[in-house]
Protein backbone atom coordinates (compact mmCIF):
# COMPACT_ATOMS: atom_id res chain seq x y z
CA UNK A 1 0.00 0.00 0.00
CA UNK A 2 2.95 2.20 -0.91
CA UNK A 3 0.67 4.78 -2.85
CA UNK A 4 -2.60 6.69 -1.40
CA UNK A 5 -5.11 4.96 -4.24
CA UNK A 6 -4.27 1.85 -3.23
CA UNK A 7 -5.96 2.94 0.07
CA UNK A 8 -8.75 2.69 -1.65
CA UNK A 9 -8.13 -0.53 -3.93
CA UNK A 10 -7.58 -2.24 -0.24
CA UNK A 11 -11.07 -0.62 1.09
CA UNK A 12 -13.22 -1.86 -1.97
CA UNK A 13 -11.77 -5.27 -1.72
CA UNK A 14 -12.46 -5.94 1.80
CA UNK A 15 -15.18 -3.95 2.58
CA UNK A 16 -16.99 -3.13 -0.51
CA UNK A 17 -20.34 -2.87 0.98
CA UNK A 18 -19.32 -0.66 3.35
CA UNK A 19 -20.97 3.11 3.28
CA UNK A 20 -17.69 5.06 2.06
CA UNK A 21 -19.47 8.28 1.50
CA UNK A 22 -22.32 9.90 2.66
CA UNK A 23 -23.30 13.05 0.96
CA UNK A 24 -26.69 14.24 0.97
CA UNK A 25 -29.42 12.09 0.01
CA UNK A 26 -26.45 10.71 -1.90
CA UNK A 27 -24.84 7.50 -0.29
CA UNK A 28 -21.87 5.57 -2.12
CA UNK A 29 -20.12 1.95 -0.88
CA UNK A 30 -16.61 1.64 -1.42
CA UNK A 31 -17.14 -0.86 -4.38
CA UNK A 32 -18.86 2.16 -5.44
CA UNK A 33 -16.03 4.77 -4.80
CA UNK A 34 -13.06 2.18 -6.29
CA UNK A 35 -15.38 1.48 -9.71
CA UNK A 36 -16.20 5.49 -10.07
CA UNK A 37 -12.34 6.15 -9.59
CA UNK A 38 -11.42 3.19 -12.19
CA UNK A 39 -13.58 4.85 -15.06
CA UNK A 40 -12.40 8.29 -14.23
CA UNK A 41 -8.69 7.23 -14.02
CA UNK A 42 -9.19 5.39 -17.66
CA UNK A 43 -10.90 8.04 -18.95
CA UNK A 44 -8.04 10.45 -17.79
CA UNK A 45 -5.48 8.40 -19.47
CA UNK A 46 -7.62 7.32 -22.63
CA UNK A 47 -7.69 11.45 -22.87
CA UNK A 48 -4.11 10.98 -22.98
CA UNK A 49 -2.74 12.53 -19.58
CA UNK A 50 0.26 11.71 -18.93
CA UNK A 51 2.15 10.31 -15.50
CA UNK A 52 2.33 13.50 -13.16
CA UNK A 53 0.72 15.73 -14.84
CA UNK A 54 -1.89 17.57 -12.62
CA UNK A 55 -5.91 17.94 -12.50
CA UNK A 56 -7.27 20.79 -10.71
CA UNK A 57 -10.72 20.50 -9.14
CA UNK A 58 -13.33 23.20 -8.73
CA UNK A 59 -15.81 21.94 -6.88
CA UNK A 60 -17.99 21.89 -3.74
CA UNK A 61 -17.89 19.03 -1.25
CA UNK A 62 -19.23 16.55 -2.79
CA UNK A 63 -18.94 13.09 -4.24
CA UNK A 64 -17.54 13.83 -7.71
CA UNK A 65 -14.75 15.59 -5.16
CA UNK A 66 -13.46 12.77 -3.70
CA UNK A 67 -13.72 10.62 -6.86
CA UNK A 68 -11.13 13.08 -8.45
CA UNK A 69 -8.95 12.87 -6.24
CA UNK A 70 -8.64 8.73 -6.20
CA UNK A 71 -9.43 8.40 -10.02
CA UNK A 72 -6.43 11.22 -10.82
CA UNK A 73 -3.92 9.73 -8.85
CA UNK A 74 -4.74 6.22 -9.68
CA UNK A 75 -4.34 7.83 -13.63
CA UNK A 76 -0.52 8.66 -12.24
CA UNK A 77 -1.70 12.41 -11.69
CA UNK A 78 -1.33 14.93 -8.91
CA UNK A 79 -3.99 16.36 -8.18
CA UNK A 80 -5.16 19.79 -6.84
CA UNK A 81 -8.52 21.03 -4.77
CA UNK A 82 -9.54 24.79 -5.05
CA UNK A 83 -11.44 26.47 -2.96
CA UNK A 84 -14.83 26.31 -4.85
CA UNK A 85 -15.29 30.34 -4.01
CA UNK A 86 -12.04 30.88 -6.10
CA UNK A 87 -12.60 34.37 -8.63
CA UNK A 88 -11.70 34.32 -12.39
CA UNK A 89 -8.28 35.99 -12.02
CA UNK A 90 -6.84 33.74 -9.40
CA UNK A 91 -8.00 31.04 -11.40
CA UNK A 92 -6.39 31.22 -14.27
CA UNK A 93 -3.30 32.02 -11.87
CA UNK A 94 -3.79 28.82 -10.29
CA UNK A 95 -3.88 27.15 -13.65
CA UNK A 96 -0.89 28.67 -15.26
CA UNK A 97 1.13 28.22 -12.44
CA UNK A 98 0.07 24.54 -11.64
CA UNK A 99 -0.06 23.97 -15.59
CA UNK A 100 -2.81 22.08 -15.01
CA UNK A 101 -3.58 19.94 -18.42
CA UNK A 102 -7.12 19.08 -16.53
CA UNK A 103 -9.54 20.95 -15.01
CA UNK A 104 -12.72 19.10 -13.63
CA UNK A 105 -15.65 21.74 -12.43
CA UNK A 106 -19.10 21.83 -11.31
CA UNK A 107 -21.30 23.13 -13.71
CA UNK A 108 -22.51 26.49 -11.45
CA UNK A 109 -19.16 27.54 -11.07
CA UNK A 110 -18.61 27.95 -15.28
CA UNK A 111 -19.29 31.59 -15.17
CA UNK A 112 -16.19 31.86 -13.16
CA UNK A 113 -13.58 29.91 -15.56
CA UNK A 114 -15.05 32.20 -18.15
CA UNK A 115 -14.10 35.02 -16.22
CA UNK A 116 -10.42 33.93 -16.79
CA UNK A 117 -8.70 36.59 -19.11
CA UNK A 118 -5.36 35.50 -21.15
CA UNK A 119 -4.58 32.25 -22.48
CA UNK A 120 -4.68 29.03 -20.76
CA UNK A 121 -1.97 27.40 -23.27
CA UNK A 122 -1.64 24.06 -21.02
CA UNK A 123 -5.18 23.10 -20.28
CA UNK A 124 -6.45 20.29 -22.64
CA UNK A 125 -9.27 19.03 -21.21
CA UNK A 126 -12.81 20.61 -18.99
CA UNK A 127 -14.84 17.99 -17.54
CA UNK A 128 -18.01 19.57 -16.20
CA UNK A 129 -19.87 17.91 -12.94
CA UNK A 130 -23.17 18.94 -14.89
CA UNK A 131 -25.80 17.50 -12.56
CA UNK A 132 -27.73 16.53 -15.40
CA UNK A 133 -28.77 19.59 -16.56
CA UNK A 134 -26.34 20.33 -19.40
CA UNK A 135 -23.82 22.78 -20.29
CA UNK A 136 -23.34 25.41 -22.90
CA UNK A 137 -19.26 24.98 -23.94
CA UNK A 138 -18.92 27.98 -25.94
CA UNK A 139 -16.53 30.38 -24.61
CA UNK A 140 -14.34 27.35 -22.46
CA UNK A 141 -10.66 27.73 -23.02
CA UNK A 142 -10.54 24.36 -23.78
CA UNK A 143 -12.63 21.35 -24.90
CA UNK A 144 -15.17 20.29 -22.36
CA UNK A 145 -17.32 17.44 -21.85
CA UNK A 146 -19.49 16.30 -19.14
CA UNK A 147 -18.22 14.14 -16.26
CA UNK A 148 -20.80 11.39 -16.23
CA UNK A 149 -20.36 10.92 -19.93
CA UNK A 150 -16.50 10.38 -19.78
CA UNK A 151 -17.32 7.94 -16.67
CA UNK A 152 -19.73 6.11 -18.78
CA UNK A 153 -17.51 6.24 -21.79
CA UNK A 154 -16.00 2.75 -21.21
CA UNK A 155 -12.35 3.75 -21.86
CA UNK A 156 -10.19 0.31 -21.43
CA UNK A 157 -9.39 -0.50 -17.59
CA UNK A 158 -6.27 -0.05 -16.44
CA UNK A 159 -3.73 -2.50 -15.49
CA UNK A 160 -3.44 -3.68 -12.08
CA UNK A 161 0.24 -2.39 -12.17
CA UNK A 162 0.65 1.36 -10.33
CA UNK A 163 1.44 3.96 -12.82
CA UNK A 164 4.20 5.24 -10.28
CA UNK A 165 5.77 4.94 -6.90
CA UNK A 166 5.21 6.53 -3.42
CA UNK A 167 8.23 9.77 -4.61
CA UNK A 168 6.00 10.56 -7.13
CA UNK A 169 3.94 14.04 -6.36
CA UNK A 170 0.30 13.44 -4.50
CA UNK A 171 -1.00 16.87 -4.64
CA UNK A 172 -0.65 20.40 -5.04
CA UNK A 173 -2.14 22.08 -1.77
CA UNK A 174 -2.48 26.16 -2.91
CA UNK A 175 -1.79 28.44 0.22
CA UNK A 176 -1.33 32.04 1.05
CA UNK A 177 2.29 33.25 1.05
CA UNK A 178 3.47 36.60 2.99
CA UNK A 179 3.87 37.71 -0.70
CA UNK A 180 0.35 37.71 -1.39
CA UNK A 181 0.95 34.94 -4.55
CA UNK A 182 -0.25 31.42 -3.49
CA UNK A 183 2.53 28.50 -2.76
CA UNK A 184 1.64 25.31 -3.84
CA UNK A 185 2.79 22.63 -1.40
CA UNK A 186 4.17 19.84 -2.83
CA UNK A 187 3.15 16.53 -1.45
CA UNK A 188 4.11 13.30 -2.58
CA UNK A 189 2.46 9.64 -1.75
CA UNK A 190 5.01 8.77 0.75
CA UNK A 191 4.33 12.77 2.95
CA UNK A 192 0.44 11.61 2.56
CA UNK A 193 0.76 8.24 4.21
CA UNK A 194 2.91 9.31 6.71
CA UNK A 195 1.25 12.12 7.92
CA UNK A 196 -1.99 10.02 7.63
CA UNK A 197 -0.58 7.18 9.25
CA UNK A 198 0.94 8.97 12.57
CA UNK A 199 -2.25 10.91 13.27
CA UNK A 200 -4.58 8.02 12.65
CA UNK A 201 -2.51 6.53 15.72
CA UNK A 202 -2.94 9.26 17.96
CA UNK A 203 -6.99 9.18 17.52
CA UNK A 204 -6.50 5.32 17.47
CA UNK A 205 -9.42 5.35 14.59
CA UNK A 206 -10.49 2.45 13.31
CA UNK A 207 -12.51 1.15 10.26
CA UNK A 208 -15.91 1.48 12.18
CA UNK A 209 -15.64 5.17 12.49
CA UNK A 210 -18.33 7.64 11.12
CA UNK A 211 -16.74 11.16 11.14
CA UNK A 212 -18.67 14.25 9.96
CA UNK A 213 -16.92 16.66 8.30
CA UNK A 214 -18.26 20.07 7.50
CA UNK A 215 -14.55 21.77 6.53
CA UNK A 216 -14.03 21.97 2.48
CA UNK A 217 -12.24 19.86 0.91
CA UNK A 218 -10.13 22.02 -0.66
CA UNK A 219 -8.88 22.91 2.86
CA UNK A 220 -6.11 20.02 3.60
CA UNK A 221 -7.87 19.59 7.18
CA UNK A 222 -11.04 18.81 5.46
CA UNK A 223 -8.74 17.05 2.41
CA UNK A 224 -7.11 14.66 4.91
CA UNK A 225 -10.67 13.31 6.70
CA UNK A 226 -11.28 12.22 3.20
CA UNK A 227 -7.71 10.66 2.94
CA UNK A 228 -7.94 8.93 6.30
CA UNK A 229 -11.42 7.79 5.85
CA UNK A 230 -10.29 5.79 2.90
CA UNK A 231 -6.98 4.90 4.69
CA UNK A 232 -9.06 3.37 7.17
CA UNK A 233 -12.05 2.29 5.51
CA UNK A 234 -14.52 3.78 7.66
CA UNK A 235 -17.51 5.96 6.67
CA UNK A 236 -16.57 10.15 5.95
CA UNK A 237 -20.77 11.80 6.53
CA UNK A 238 -19.73 14.99 4.08
CA UNK A 239 -21.35 18.57 4.02
CA UNK A 240 -20.70 21.56 2.15
CA UNK A 241 -20.17 23.41 5.03
CA UNK A 242 -21.90 24.70 8.29
CA UNK A 243 -23.94 27.93 7.53
CA UNK A 244 -27.42 25.81 8.37
CA UNK A 245 -25.88 24.08 11.44
CA UNK A 246 -29.79 23.26 12.17
CA UNK A 247 -29.55 21.17 9.20
CA UNK A 248 -26.60 19.81 9.69
CA UNK A 249 -26.08 18.52 13.41
CA UNK A 250 -29.16 15.80 13.46
CA UNK A 251 -26.62 14.05 11.13
CA UNK A 252 -24.82 13.27 14.35
CA UNK A 253 -27.56 11.68 15.62
CA UNK A 254 -28.94 10.02 12.33
CA UNK A 255 -25.79 8.88 10.83
CA UNK A 256 -24.42 7.59 14.47
CA UNK A 257 -20.88 9.96 14.30
CA UNK A 258 -18.25 9.17 16.12
CA UNK A 259 -15.55 11.76 15.18
CA UNK A 260 -16.35 15.64 14.63
CA UNK A 261 -13.46 17.72 13.27
CA UNK A 262 -13.50 21.36 14.51
CA UNK A 263 -12.25 24.73 13.87
CA UNK A 264 -12.61 27.57 16.01
CA UNK A 265 -15.14 29.24 13.92
CA UNK A 266 -17.46 25.93 13.86
CA UNK A 267 -16.88 25.91 17.36
CA UNK A 268 -18.11 29.26 18.25
CA UNK A 269 -21.22 28.64 15.99
CA UNK A 270 -21.95 25.74 18.04
CA UNK A 271 -21.13 27.48 21.65
CA UNK A 272 -23.69 30.03 20.35
CA UNK A 273 -26.63 27.66 19.60
CA UNK A 274 -29.78 27.36 22.57
CA UNK A 275 -31.09 24.45 21.34
CA UNK A 276 -28.74 21.82 21.24
CA UNK A 277 -29.96 18.64 21.84
CA UNK A 278 -28.04 16.27 23.88
CA UNK A 279 -29.27 13.34 22.25
CA UNK A 280 -26.60 14.49 19.37
CA UNK A 281 -23.46 14.02 20.80
CA UNK A 282 -24.14 10.68 22.37
CA UNK A 283 -21.96 8.72 19.86
CA UNK A 284 -19.51 10.92 19.47
CA UNK A 285 -16.10 9.95 21.16
CA UNK A 286 -14.10 12.51 19.34
CA UNK A 287 -13.35 15.92 18.73
CA UNK A 288 -10.45 17.70 16.64
CA UNK A 289 -9.72 21.12 16.57
CA UNK A 290 -6.58 22.51 14.64
CA UNK A 291 -6.50 26.12 12.39
CA UNK A 292 -6.07 28.23 15.58
CA UNK A 293 -6.30 27.28 18.75
CA UNK A 294 -10.11 27.29 21.06
CA UNK A 295 -9.94 29.61 23.95
CA UNK A 296 -9.93 27.78 27.28
CA UNK A 297 -13.93 28.93 28.03
CA UNK A 298 -14.41 27.07 24.82
CA UNK A 299 -12.50 24.48 25.51
CA UNK A 300 -15.11 23.50 29.03
CA UNK A 301 -18.03 24.39 26.88
CA UNK A 302 -17.29 21.82 24.08
CA UNK A 303 -16.52 19.08 26.74
CA UNK A 304 -20.11 20.13 28.28
CA UNK A 305 -22.12 19.39 25.02
CA UNK A 306 -20.20 16.34 24.44
CA UNK A 307 -19.79 14.41 27.52
CA UNK A 308 -17.88 11.40 26.19
CA UNK A 309 -15.83 13.00 23.76
CA UNK A 310 -11.99 13.34 23.92
CA UNK A 311 -11.17 16.44 22.32
CA UNK A 312 -7.54 16.76 20.78
CA UNK A 313 -6.35 20.03 20.62
CA UNK A 314 -3.72 20.51 17.49
CA UNK A 315 -1.54 22.50 15.52
CA UNK A 316 -0.72 22.22 12.14
CA UNK A 317 0.78 23.75 8.41
CA UNK A 318 0.27 22.91 5.11
CA UNK A 319 3.74 22.50 4.92
CA UNK A 320 3.84 19.17 7.17
CA UNK A 321 -0.29 18.93 7.76
CA UNK A 322 0.00 18.08 11.46
CA UNK A 323 2.87 18.80 13.21
CA UNK A 324 2.10 18.58 16.85
CA UNK A 325 -0.95 16.98 19.13
CA UNK A 326 -1.99 17.64 22.78
CA UNK A 327 -3.34 14.30 24.53
CA UNK A 328 -7.08 15.06 25.73
CA UNK A 329 -5.91 13.87 29.79
CA UNK A 330 -3.76 17.11 29.11
CA UNK A 331 -5.79 19.25 28.22
CA UNK A 332 -7.61 20.66 32.03
CA UNK A 333 -3.69 21.24 33.35
CA UNK A 334 -2.01 23.03 29.97
CA UNK A 335 -5.13 24.34 27.81
CA UNK A 336 -3.28 26.80 26.09
CA UNK A 337 -0.76 23.87 25.10
CA UNK A 338 -0.72 22.25 21.60
CA UNK A 339 1.25 19.46 23.18
CA UNK A 340 4.52 18.07 21.03
CA UNK A 341 5.20 16.26 17.98
CA UNK A 342 3.01 13.73 16.50
CA UNK A 343 3.84 10.38 16.04
CA UNK A 344 7.32 9.60 14.09
CA UNK A 345 8.17 13.03 14.16
CA UNK A 346 10.28 15.87 16.11
CA UNK A 347 9.33 19.41 16.81
CA UNK A 348 11.58 21.77 18.73
CA UNK A 349 11.65 25.65 19.69
CA UNK A 350 14.46 27.09 17.55
CA UNK A 351 16.71 29.94 17.55
CA UNK A 352 17.86 31.56 14.38
CA UNK A 353 20.10 29.14 13.24
CA UNK A 354 18.12 26.53 14.14
CA UNK A 355 19.72 24.88 17.57
CA UNK A 356 17.10 24.22 20.09
CA UNK A 357 16.25 26.75 22.96
CA UNK A 358 15.83 25.83 26.87
CA UNK A 359 12.05 25.90 28.38
CA UNK A 360 10.28 29.28 28.09
CA UNK A 361 12.03 30.84 25.56
CA UNK A 362 10.53 32.40 22.44
CA UNK A 363 12.05 31.26 19.06
CA UNK A 364 10.92 29.42 15.75
CA UNK A 365 9.17 25.98 15.43
CA UNK A 366 11.05 23.71 13.59
CA UNK A 367 9.61 20.38 12.31
CA UNK A 368 11.26 16.71 11.19
CA UNK A 369 9.60 14.27 9.69
CA UNK A 370 8.43 12.20 6.80
CA UNK A 371 5.29 14.56 6.60
CA UNK A 372 7.63 17.65 5.66
CA UNK A 373 6.72 18.80 2.38
CA UNK A 374 8.77 18.64 -0.79
CA UNK A 375 8.80 22.30 -1.46
CA UNK A 376 7.08 25.00 -3.24
CA UNK A 377 5.68 24.46 -6.90
CA UNK A 378 7.56 26.72 -8.93
CA UNK A 379 9.21 28.85 -5.92
CA UNK A 380 12.53 27.75 -5.32
CA UNK A 381 13.37 30.79 -2.89
CA UNK A 382 10.13 30.26 -0.51
CA UNK A 383 11.24 26.66 -0.69
CA UNK A 384 14.71 27.25 0.70
CA UNK A 385 13.42 29.53 3.31
CA UNK A 386 11.55 27.12 4.74
CA UNK A 387 13.17 24.14 4.49
CA UNK A 388 16.78 24.17 5.63
CA UNK A 389 19.92 22.04 6.44
CA UNK A 390 18.81 19.74 9.70
CA UNK A 391 20.54 16.84 11.69
CA UNK A 392 22.26 15.39 8.72
CA UNK A 393 23.42 16.36 5.43
CA UNK A 394 21.11 14.11 3.34
CA UNK A 395 17.41 16.32 5.33
CA UNK A 396 15.78 19.36 4.89
CA UNK A 397 13.24 20.21 7.49
CA UNK A 398 10.86 22.63 8.47
CA UNK A 399 10.77 26.46 9.74
CA UNK A 400 7.51 27.08 9.83
CA UNK A 401 8.05 30.84 10.65
CA UNK A 402 5.57 30.39 13.50
CA UNK A 403 6.89 31.69 17.40
CA UNK A 404 6.70 29.22 20.26
CA UNK A 405 7.80 28.28 23.12
CA UNK A 406 8.44 24.99 25.34
CA UNK A 407 7.33 24.58 29.07
CA UNK A 408 9.81 22.01 31.57
CA UNK A 409 8.08 18.65 30.45
CA UNK A 410 8.90 19.79 26.63
CA UNK A 411 4.86 20.76 25.76
CA UNK A 412 4.40 23.47 23.31
CA UNK A 413 2.62 27.24 23.12
CA UNK A 414 2.20 28.65 20.22
CA UNK A 415 3.06 32.78 20.21
CA UNK A 416 2.18 34.24 17.23
CA UNK A 417 3.16 34.50 13.59
CA UNK A 418 6.30 35.60 12.54
CA UNK A 419 5.38 37.27 9.14
CA UNK A 420 1.92 38.75 8.50
CA UNK A 421 -0.54 36.02 7.53
CA UNK A 422 -3.76 36.10 8.83
CA UNK A 423 -6.30 33.44 10.25
CA UNK A 424 -9.72 34.20 9.44
CA UNK A 425 -12.15 31.41 9.29
CA UNK A 426 -9.68 29.12 9.48
CA UNK A 427 -8.07 29.76 6.70
CA UNK A 428 -4.85 31.63 5.43
CA UNK A 429 -5.45 35.36 4.92
CA UNK A 430 -2.30 36.90 3.14
CA UNK A 431 -3.04 40.56 3.60
CA UNK A 432 -1.17 41.72 0.61
CA UNK A 433 -3.46 40.03 -1.90
CA UNK A 434 -6.47 41.59 -0.29
CA UNK A 435 -4.49 44.87 -0.79
CA UNK A 436 -4.14 43.87 -4.50
CA UNK A 437 -7.70 44.07 -5.19
CA UNK A 438 -8.37 47.00 -2.78
CA UNK A 439 -5.49 49.24 -4.60
CA UNK A 440 -7.63 47.59 -7.49
CA UNK A 441 -10.56 50.14 -7.35
CA UNK A 442 -10.48 53.81 -8.67
CA UNK A 443 -10.55 56.32 -5.94
CA UNK A 444 -8.90 54.16 -3.20
CA UNK A 445 -5.46 55.42 -2.52
CA UNK A 446 -3.62 53.49 -0.13
CA UNK A 447 -4.66 50.46 1.87
CA UNK A 448 -3.78 47.93 4.35
CA UNK A 449 -5.37 45.06 6.11
CA UNK A 450 -4.83 43.99 9.50
CA UNK A 451 -6.15 41.29 11.36
CA UNK A 452 -8.67 42.08 14.48
CA UNK A 453 -8.76 39.73 17.45
CA UNK A 454 -12.49 38.03 17.13
CA UNK A 455 -13.96 35.44 18.85
CA UNK A 456 -15.63 33.72 15.98
CA UNK A 457 -13.60 34.23 12.73
CA UNK A 458 -9.92 33.89 14.93
CA UNK A 459 -9.20 37.16 13.48
CA UNK A 460 -11.42 39.46 11.66
CA UNK A 461 -10.40 41.35 8.57
CA UNK A 462 -10.07 45.13 8.94
CA UNK A 463 -9.17 47.36 5.76
CA UNK A 464 -7.53 50.65 6.61
CA UNK A 465 -8.31 52.68 3.16
CA UNK A 466 -6.86 56.01 2.52
CA UNK A 467 -9.11 57.89 -0.03
CA UNK A 468 -7.67 59.53 -3.35
CA UNK A 469 -8.40 62.92 -3.56
CA UNK A 470 -12.62 64.32 -4.29
CA UNK A 471 -13.28 59.90 -3.64
CA UNK A 472 -16.75 59.51 -2.82
CA UNK A 473 -16.25 55.94 -2.01
CA UNK A 474 -18.74 54.30 1.16
CA UNK A 475 -17.92 50.96 2.98
CA UNK A 476 -20.27 49.87 0.71
CA UNK A 477 -19.08 50.23 -2.47
CA UNK A 478 -15.22 48.85 -1.24
CA UNK A 479 -16.79 45.56 0.46
CA UNK A 480 -18.64 45.09 -3.30
CA UNK A 481 -16.20 45.62 -5.03
CA UNK A 482 -13.86 43.16 -2.41
CA UNK A 483 -16.89 40.88 -2.66
CA UNK A 484 -16.46 40.48 -6.62
CA UNK A 485 -12.71 39.91 -6.66
CA UNK A 486 -12.34 37.76 -3.16
CA UNK A 487 -12.96 34.52 -1.91
CA UNK A 488 -15.75 35.29 0.86
CA UNK A 489 -13.23 34.34 4.05
CA UNK A 490 -10.87 36.97 2.50
CA UNK A 491 -13.48 39.67 1.88
CA UNK A 492 -12.77 42.42 5.37
CA UNK A 493 -15.27 42.79 7.94
CA UNK A 494 -14.79 46.11 8.69
CA UNK A 495 -13.83 49.67 6.97
CA UNK A 496 -11.60 51.98 8.39
CA UNK A 497 -10.83 55.58 6.40
CA UNK A 498 -7.99 57.19 7.52
CA UNK A 499 -6.43 60.47 6.28
CA UNK A 500 -2.69 58.79 5.90
CA UNK A 501 -0.88 55.89 7.36
CA UNK A 502 1.96 55.38 9.44
CA UNK A 503 5.67 55.16 7.59
CA UNK A 504 9.39 54.51 8.59
CA UNK A 505 12.14 56.98 8.09
CA UNK A 506 12.22 55.09 4.29
CA UNK A 507 9.12 55.72 3.76
CA UNK A 508 7.90 52.52 4.29
CA UNK A 509 4.25 51.82 5.54
CA UNK A 510 4.51 50.84 9.49
CA UNK A 511 2.31 47.62 8.82
CA UNK A 512 3.78 45.98 12.03
CA UNK A 513 2.47 49.10 13.94
CA UNK A 514 -0.87 48.87 12.56
CA UNK A 515 -1.25 45.81 13.57
CA UNK A 516 -0.24 46.02 17.16
CA UNK A 517 -3.27 48.69 17.27
CA UNK A 518 -5.60 46.08 15.89
CA UNK A 519 -4.82 43.82 18.68
CA UNK A 520 -4.57 46.44 21.19
CA UNK A 521 -0.97 45.80 22.24
CA UNK A 522 1.96 48.01 22.84
CA UNK A 523 4.05 48.52 19.41
CA UNK A 524 8.07 48.47 20.15
CA UNK A 525 9.50 50.68 17.00
CA UNK A 526 13.10 48.45 16.78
Amino acid sequence: MHRVEHWLARAATERPHHTAIVCGAQRLDYAGLHAQAEALAAGLVHLGIEHGERVLVLAENRIETCVAVFGSLRAGAVFSLLNPGTKAAKLGWLLRDSGARVLVIQRSLLPVLRGVEGGLPELHHVLVIDEGQGFESADLPAPAQAWQALLDAGAPALAPASRGVDLDLAMLVYTSGSTGAPKGVMMHHANVRFAADSICTYLEVGPDEVVLCVLPLAFDYGLYQLLMAVRCGYTLVLERGFGFPMQVLPLLEREQVTGFPLVPTVAAVLLQLRSFRPEWARSVRFLTNTAAALPPAHIERLQALFPQARLFSMYGQTESKRCTWLPPAELARRPGSVGFAIPGTEAWVADADGRPLPPGEVGQLVVRGGHVMQGYWNQPEATARALKPGLWPWERVLHTGDLFRADEDGFLYFVGRRDDILKSRGEKVAPKEVEAVLHALPGVREAVVVGVPDPVLGQAIRALVVLAEGSTLGSRDILAHCRAHLEDFMVPREIEFRSDLPRTGTGKIQRARLQAEAEGRMFVDD
